[in-house]
Protein backbone atom coordinates (compact mmCIF):
# COMPACT_ATOMS: atom_id res chain seq x y z
CA UNK A 1 0.00 0.00 0.00
CA UNK A 2 1.00 3.60 -0.62
CA UNK A 3 -0.13 6.58 1.44
CA UNK A 4 -0.37 10.11 0.06
CA UNK A 5 -1.12 13.17 2.20
CA UNK A 6 -2.56 16.30 0.60
CA UNK A 7 -2.42 19.42 2.79
CA UNK A 8 -5.05 22.06 2.08
CA UNK A 9 -4.44 25.78 1.46
CA UNK A 10 -1.52 26.83 3.69
CA UNK A 11 -2.39 30.30 5.02
CA UNK A 12 0.38 32.63 6.18
CA UNK A 13 2.91 32.04 8.91
CA UNK A 14 0.49 30.13 11.16
CA UNK A 15 -0.04 27.55 8.43
CA UNK A 16 3.66 27.29 7.68
CA UNK A 17 4.56 26.94 11.36
CA UNK A 18 2.18 24.07 12.07
CA UNK A 19 3.53 22.18 9.06
CA UNK A 20 7.09 22.67 10.28
CA UNK A 21 6.24 21.51 13.81
CA UNK A 22 3.86 18.62 13.09
CA UNK A 23 4.52 17.16 9.65
CA UNK A 24 7.65 15.09 10.47
CA UNK A 25 5.88 13.18 13.24
CA UNK A 26 2.69 12.90 11.19
CA UNK A 27 4.61 11.27 8.34
CA UNK A 28 6.18 8.78 10.71
CA UNK A 29 2.98 8.05 12.62
CA UNK A 30 0.92 7.21 9.53
CA UNK A 31 3.68 5.81 7.33
CA UNK A 32 3.07 8.49 4.71
CA UNK A 33 5.04 8.04 1.49
CA UNK A 34 4.45 11.38 -0.23
CA UNK A 35 3.20 14.79 0.91
CA UNK A 36 1.68 17.42 -1.39
CA UNK A 37 0.61 20.87 -0.20
CA UNK A 38 -1.29 23.71 -1.77
CA UNK A 39 0.66 26.83 -0.78
CA UNK A 40 -0.92 29.58 -2.85
CA UNK A 41 -1.79 31.52 0.34
CA UNK A 42 1.45 30.83 2.20
CA UNK A 43 2.90 34.37 1.91
CA UNK A 44 0.91 36.65 4.23
CA UNK A 45 -2.26 34.93 3.05
CA UNK A 46 -1.81 35.59 -0.66
CA UNK A 47 0.71 34.01 -3.01
CA UNK A 48 4.08 32.42 -2.35
CA UNK A 49 7.75 33.37 -2.51
CA UNK A 50 10.90 31.43 -3.26
CA UNK A 51 12.02 31.57 0.37
CA UNK A 52 8.71 30.15 1.55
CA UNK A 53 8.74 27.41 -1.08
CA UNK A 54 12.21 26.34 0.06
CA UNK A 55 11.08 26.33 3.69
CA UNK A 56 8.04 24.14 3.05
CA UNK A 57 10.03 21.70 0.93
CA UNK A 58 12.63 21.42 3.69
CA UNK A 59 9.91 20.58 6.25
CA UNK A 60 8.90 17.35 4.55
CA UNK A 61 6.57 18.58 1.81
CA UNK A 62 7.45 16.71 -1.39
CA UNK A 63 5.56 18.90 -3.87
CA UNK A 64 3.80 22.27 -3.83
CA UNK A 65 0.73 23.12 -5.86
CA UNK A 66 -0.75 26.56 -6.45
CA UNK A 67 -4.06 28.17 -7.39
CA UNK A 68 -5.62 31.44 -8.52
CA UNK A 69 -3.27 33.51 -6.30
CA UNK A 70 -0.23 32.00 -8.00
CA UNK A 71 1.16 35.37 -9.21
CA UNK A 72 0.20 37.57 -6.21
CA UNK A 73 3.75 37.96 -4.89
CA UNK A 74 6.07 40.20 -6.88
CA UNK A 75 8.99 38.36 -8.46
CA UNK A 76 7.58 34.86 -8.05
CA UNK A 77 7.12 34.57 -11.81
CA UNK A 78 10.92 34.82 -12.10
CA UNK A 79 11.56 32.23 -9.37
CA UNK A 80 9.02 29.50 -10.04
CA UNK A 81 10.99 27.94 -12.91
CA UNK A 82 13.86 27.06 -10.60
CA UNK A 83 11.70 24.79 -8.43
CA UNK A 84 11.41 21.26 -9.79
CA UNK A 85 8.80 20.27 -7.20
CA UNK A 86 6.46 23.24 -7.58
CA UNK A 87 3.75 23.41 -10.24
CA UNK A 88 1.33 26.15 -11.21
CA UNK A 89 -2.19 25.31 -12.46
CA UNK A 90 -2.06 23.32 -15.68
CA UNK A 91 -4.90 25.18 -17.40
CA UNK A 92 -3.33 28.62 -17.21
CA UNK A 93 -2.18 30.02 -20.57
CA UNK A 94 0.82 28.10 -21.91
CA UNK A 95 2.84 31.33 -21.89
CA UNK A 96 2.80 31.38 -18.06
CA UNK A 97 6.11 30.44 -16.45
CA UNK A 98 6.57 27.35 -14.31
CA UNK A 99 5.83 23.64 -14.62
CA UNK A 100 2.30 22.38 -15.23
CA UNK A 101 2.97 19.15 -13.30
CA UNK A 102 5.56 17.37 -11.19
CA UNK A 103 6.39 13.69 -10.89
CA UNK A 104 7.28 12.24 -7.50
CA UNK A 105 8.63 8.78 -6.66
CA UNK A 106 8.12 6.52 -3.66
CA UNK A 107 8.73 2.77 -3.35
CA UNK A 108 9.32 2.57 -7.10
CA UNK A 109 5.95 4.23 -7.83
CA UNK A 110 5.88 7.39 -9.96
CA UNK A 111 3.09 9.81 -9.05
CA UNK A 112 2.18 12.68 -11.38
CA UNK A 113 0.76 15.74 -9.63
CA UNK A 114 -1.12 18.59 -11.28
CA UNK A 115 -3.77 21.20 -10.55
CA UNK A 116 -6.63 22.56 -12.64
CA UNK A 117 -8.50 25.76 -11.84
CA UNK A 118 -12.26 25.81 -11.91
CA UNK A 119 -13.95 28.47 -14.00
CA UNK A 120 -17.14 29.08 -12.02
CA UNK A 121 -16.85 32.37 -10.04
CA UNK A 122 -13.05 32.56 -10.40
CA UNK A 123 -11.79 35.72 -12.04
CA UNK A 124 -8.70 34.35 -13.77
CA UNK A 125 -8.00 33.37 -17.35
CA UNK A 126 -7.98 29.57 -17.57
CA UNK A 127 -8.84 26.88 -20.10
CA UNK A 128 -11.61 24.34 -19.52
CA UNK A 129 -10.47 22.28 -16.48
CA UNK A 130 -12.06 19.07 -17.78
CA UNK A 131 -10.35 19.22 -21.16
CA UNK A 132 -7.12 20.33 -19.49
CA UNK A 133 -7.21 17.32 -17.15
CA UNK A 134 -7.75 15.02 -20.15
CA UNK A 135 -4.83 16.65 -21.93
CA UNK A 136 -2.53 16.33 -18.93
CA UNK A 137 -3.31 12.64 -18.42
CA UNK A 138 -2.60 12.00 -22.10
CA UNK A 139 0.65 14.00 -22.08
CA UNK A 140 1.92 12.37 -18.87
CA UNK A 141 1.15 8.90 -20.23
CA UNK A 142 3.74 6.32 -19.27
CA UNK A 143 5.94 8.84 -17.44
CA UNK A 144 3.96 8.04 -14.28
CA UNK A 145 2.15 5.08 -12.75
CA UNK A 146 -0.74 7.21 -11.54
CA UNK A 147 -1.98 10.78 -11.25
CA UNK A 148 -3.01 12.96 -8.35
CA UNK A 149 -5.32 15.77 -9.45
CA UNK A 150 -6.16 18.88 -7.45
CA UNK A 151 -9.14 20.96 -8.54
CA UNK A 152 -8.84 24.47 -7.17
CA UNK A 153 -12.37 25.79 -7.55
CA UNK A 154 -15.17 27.75 -5.94
CA UNK A 155 -18.19 25.66 -6.94
CA UNK A 156 -18.74 22.29 -5.28
CA UNK A 157 -20.68 21.19 -8.36
CA UNK A 158 -17.60 21.73 -10.53
CA UNK A 159 -15.43 19.79 -8.10
CA UNK A 160 -17.88 16.90 -7.89
CA UNK A 161 -18.19 16.81 -11.67
CA UNK A 162 -14.40 16.58 -11.95
CA UNK A 163 -14.35 13.65 -9.53
CA UNK A 164 -16.82 11.73 -11.70
CA UNK A 165 -15.05 12.80 -14.88
CA UNK A 166 -11.76 11.30 -13.69
CA UNK A 167 -13.08 8.34 -11.69
CA UNK A 168 -10.90 5.35 -12.53
CA UNK A 169 -8.36 7.51 -14.35
CA UNK A 170 -6.79 9.30 -11.38
CA UNK A 171 -5.69 8.06 -7.98
CA UNK A 172 -7.32 11.07 -6.32
CA UNK A 173 -9.29 14.17 -7.21
CA UNK A 174 -9.17 16.52 -4.23
CA UNK A 175 -10.53 20.04 -3.99
CA UNK A 176 -9.11 23.24 -2.54
CA UNK A 177 -9.79 27.02 -2.52
CA UNK A 178 -12.84 27.40 -0.27
CA UNK A 179 -10.80 26.78 2.92
CA UNK A 180 -13.55 24.81 4.70
CA UNK A 181 -13.15 21.00 4.99
CA UNK A 182 -16.11 19.08 3.60
CA UNK A 183 -17.71 15.91 4.97
CA UNK A 184 -17.64 13.96 1.70
CA UNK A 185 -14.33 12.08 1.76
CA UNK A 186 -14.96 8.97 -0.31
CA UNK A 187 -13.68 6.46 -2.82
CA UNK A 188 -15.68 6.65 -6.04
CA UNK A 189 -16.93 3.45 -7.72
CA UNK A 190 -13.99 3.04 -10.09
CA UNK A 191 -11.39 3.62 -7.39
CA UNK A 192 -10.63 7.35 -7.31
CA UNK A 193 -10.34 9.06 -3.91
CA UNK A 194 -12.44 12.22 -3.76
CA UNK A 195 -13.17 15.16 -1.47
CA UNK A 196 -14.71 18.51 -2.39
CA UNK A 197 -12.38 20.52 -0.15
CA UNK A 198 -9.63 19.31 2.15
CA UNK A 199 -9.81 22.51 4.18
CA UNK A 200 -7.34 25.16 5.24
CA UNK A 201 -4.06 24.79 7.08
CA UNK A 202 -4.02 27.94 9.15
CA UNK A 203 -6.03 29.88 11.77
CA UNK A 204 -9.66 28.76 12.11
CA UNK A 205 -10.70 31.55 14.54
CA UNK A 206 -11.08 33.69 11.45
CA UNK A 207 -12.95 34.22 8.22
CA UNK A 208 -11.11 31.92 5.79
CA UNK A 209 -7.85 32.65 7.60
CA UNK A 210 -8.25 36.42 7.97
CA UNK A 211 -9.01 38.52 11.07
CA UNK A 212 -12.74 38.58 11.69
CA UNK A 213 -13.33 42.29 12.44
CA UNK A 214 -12.21 43.86 9.15
CA UNK A 215 -13.99 41.18 7.12
CA UNK A 216 -17.23 41.83 9.02
CA UNK A 217 -16.81 45.57 8.56
CA UNK A 218 -16.44 45.20 4.81
CA UNK A 219 -19.53 42.98 4.59
CA UNK A 220 -21.57 45.51 6.60
CA UNK A 221 -20.27 48.82 5.23
CA UNK A 222 -18.99 47.88 1.79
CA UNK A 223 -15.85 49.91 2.45
CA UNK A 224 -12.42 48.45 1.65
CA UNK A 225 -10.44 47.00 4.55
CA UNK A 226 -7.03 45.41 4.95
CA UNK A 227 -7.41 41.72 5.81
CA UNK A 228 -4.56 40.55 8.03
CA UNK A 229 -3.93 36.84 8.62
CA UNK A 230 -5.46 35.69 11.92
CA UNK A 231 -3.48 33.79 14.55
CA UNK A 232 -5.78 31.69 16.76
CA UNK A 233 -6.99 28.07 16.60
CA UNK A 234 -4.38 26.97 14.09
CA UNK A 235 -5.04 23.61 12.45
CA UNK A 236 -3.43 21.43 9.82
CA UNK A 237 -6.15 20.07 7.54
CA UNK A 238 -5.37 17.39 4.98
CA UNK A 239 -6.68 14.36 3.14
CA UNK A 240 -4.91 11.03 3.61
CA UNK A 241 -5.30 8.69 0.64
CA UNK A 242 -4.39 5.01 0.79
CA UNK A 243 -3.72 3.46 -2.61
CA UNK A 244 -3.28 -0.17 -3.63
CA UNK A 245 -0.84 -0.27 -6.59
CA UNK A 246 -1.67 -3.92 -7.35
CA UNK A 247 -5.39 -3.25 -7.66
CA UNK A 248 -4.71 0.21 -9.14
CA UNK A 249 -7.32 1.90 -6.98
CA UNK A 250 -7.59 3.95 -3.82
CA UNK A 251 -8.87 1.98 -0.84
CA UNK A 252 -9.41 4.82 1.61
CA UNK A 253 -9.78 8.61 1.74
CA UNK A 254 -9.98 10.36 5.08
CA UNK A 255 -9.80 13.87 6.50
CA UNK A 256 -7.00 14.51 8.99
CA UNK A 257 -7.17 17.48 11.36
CA UNK A 258 -4.39 18.47 13.75
CA UNK A 259 -4.88 21.34 16.23
CA UNK A 260 -1.78 23.25 17.28
CA UNK A 261 -3.10 23.88 20.80
CA UNK A 262 -3.46 20.18 21.58
CA UNK A 263 -1.04 18.61 24.04
CA UNK A 264 1.08 16.73 21.56
CA UNK A 265 0.12 15.92 17.96
CA UNK A 266 -3.52 14.97 18.53
CA UNK A 267 -4.92 13.67 15.28
CA UNK A 268 -8.58 13.18 14.44
CA UNK A 269 -9.68 11.18 11.44
CA UNK A 270 -13.04 12.61 10.39
CA UNK A 271 -15.48 11.15 7.96
CA UNK A 272 -13.06 8.73 6.38
CA UNK A 273 -14.30 6.31 3.76
CA UNK A 274 -12.94 2.89 3.01
CA UNK A 275 -14.03 0.30 0.54
CA UNK A 276 -12.55 -2.53 2.64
Amino acid sequence: MLKFLFIGDVVGRPGRDIIASRLPQLRAQHGIDLVIANAENAAAGSGITGVIAKTLLSCGVDAITLGDHVWDQKGWEDEIGSFERVCRPANLPASNPGRDHVILQAKGFRLAVFTVLGRQYLNIKADCPFLAADRMLKEIGDKANGAFVEIHAEATSEKQAMGWHLDGRAIAVLGTHTHVPTADASVLPKGTAFMCDVGMTGPYASVLGREVKPVLEKFITGMPRRFEVAEQDVRLSAALVTFDPKEKRATKCELITIRSNASGPRVSLDGGHSND
